[in-house]
């Protein structure tokens, strides 16, 4: 294909691209059952010779657009699922059209000096250590995954065990403690680094899902201390500062996650959840929740850079070694996307201001829906002090049924979650695009699923 009917292709793209954003915001949330049908049109045999390539543009233009999640509409309020800052989407297409490799300084010095910036402006905007690593990878399990190998690791390397070399047979044993809320991302990033989803240690929580330090075990210097920035379903925050000041008398590891939760240490009205935040070993936390980064931007963070080097980096005689950040050290990844130019891009058009008005307009948000339903009759099951928000009806029967209606409504979507063993609707504001009119047509929405539910006209 030569660079004219390249850049041809690239201007439909475009085109699909901007019909589809300049109606997401009137469409349905989710789609309807005539556009997941349409996904049947991708059922067919794999062609011999190959669609032309503006077909294959308009067959995901005519099939996919339709059945796509309006996540970015202002009306979404699933999975703590974030929106799309505008200028971070523009950045992203440039570097996938410089196509970089962001594994070593070598292969894109671009990606590594935006990695390079970006690690420092996180640590100050989060109020971490200065030196702080960072790694960025796929999302918060696998940033999980990455803070724990490091804590694994050092602990051992405490106790005299090499894991790297000698692995896990015959090592010392490492206890892990956790808040009995604590996300199932945690348990299986556990089980991917054999530390064992059942050989936890629980700690109960209170009513808003934080850990109670009053019930804290005994810990030492083989204990990995799992702490929570923001509460699955609540949004609460544990208290860090006894929690953490006992583990570091006890010289054990203190790993926070806070894959929605961390960037509240960047706002005023929200910094005080994180106080002692910053006295942790390591944090785990995710740029598309709350910052709304596109995708495939989560985060690794890390007091002593050594520690995630040493559970991450690999050799061969052909990498090639610059003497510059070489950002395949703090990843599981090799070869992977450029995916600090996208962070580098949100953080460098909001700037700290901006940042901080965005998780105001998202916790102002939650608290506004909050405020809402309870103007409705509905029930709120948690102090709201991020941007997380639990609703119930009068029985759990009708709140099932009531989100049944809203999932199928197309007006909304939110999700559903147990608490306390009930079933509740959980709300996440985590968009950008959100605004005060979405959260009233929401409390309108609720307000008519739950009349339809018993059987009273709208």
């Amino acid at each position: 294909m030569d660079f004219e009917a390249f850049s041809r292709l690239l201007d439909r793209a475009r085109d699909h691209a901007g019909d589809y954003l300049r109606s997401v915001r009137d469409r349905r949330v989710y789609p309807d059952d005539a556009a997941l049908a349409g996904l049947q049109a991708f059922d067919g045999p794999l062609p011999r010779q190959g669609l032309d390539p503006h077909a294959m543009l308009d067959m995901l233009q005519r099939y996919g657009a339709p059945a796509a999640v309006a996540t970015g509409g202002g009306r979404y309020f699933g999975f703590v699922n974030g929106g799309l800052h505008p200028p971070a989407l523009a950045a992203r297409w440039l570097a996938d059209a410089w196509d970089q490799n962001a594994a070593f300084h070598v292969m894109s010095p671009v990606a590594a000096k935006l990695e390079e910036v970006c690690e420092r402006w996180l640590a100050e905007l989060l109020d971490l250590p200065e030196g702080t690593a960072a790694g960025l990878v796929g999302g918060t399990s696998t940033s999980l995954v990455c803070g724990f190998a490091a804590a694994r690791n050092a602990l051992l390397q405490r106790q005299g065990w090499d894991v790297a070399a000698k692995g896990l047979f015959g090592a010392p044993e490492i206890t892990v403690v956790l808040g009995a809320q604590a996300h199932g991302a945690v348990y299986r990033a556990l089980a991917l680094l054999g530390l064992g989803r059942e050989r936890v240690v629980t700690v109960p929580c209170d009513d808003q899902g934080r850990m109670r330090v009053d019930k804290l075990p005994p810990l030492d210097d083989r204990t990995l201390l799992i702490l929570a920035a923001g509460n699955v379903n609540s949004g609460a925050f544990d208290l860090f500062t006894p929690l953490c000041e006992r583990a570091k008398a006890a010289g054990a590891w203190v790993h926070v996650d806070g894959a929605f939760g961390l960037w509240a240490a960047a706002a005023p009205s929200t910094r005080a959840l994180c106080d002692g935040m910053a006295l942790a070993d390591s944090w785990s936390v995710d740029a598309h929740k709350t910052l709304n980064v596109p995708y495939d931007s989560g985060i690794v963070l890390c007091r002593d850079r050594r520690a995630l080097v040493d559970a991450l980096q690999t050799s061969g005689a052909y990498l090639e070694w610059s003497g510059q950040r070489e950002s395949m050290l703090y990843t599981p990844d090799m070869s992977r996307r450029a995916r600090g130019i996208d962070l580098w891009a949100t953080l460098a058009t909001l700037g700290r201001d901006g940042v901080a008005d965005l998780i105001e307009q998202l916790c102002t948000g939650a608290r506004q829906i909050a405020d809402l339903l309870r103007a409705e009759g509905f029930h709120i099951l948690n102090d709201v002090v991020f941007n997380q928000v639990l609703v119930a009806c009068g029985s759990a029967e009708e709140t099932e049924a009531t989100l049944k209606v809203l999932q199928s409504s197309g007006e909304i979507w939110c999700g559903g979650s147990q608490w306390d063993g009930k079933p509740v609707i959980r709300i996440s504001v985590c968009g950008v695009e959100t605004t005060p009119e979405d959260l009233a047509r929401a409390a309108a929405a609720f307000a008519r699923a739950r009349q339809s539910v018993a059987g009273v006209p709208a």
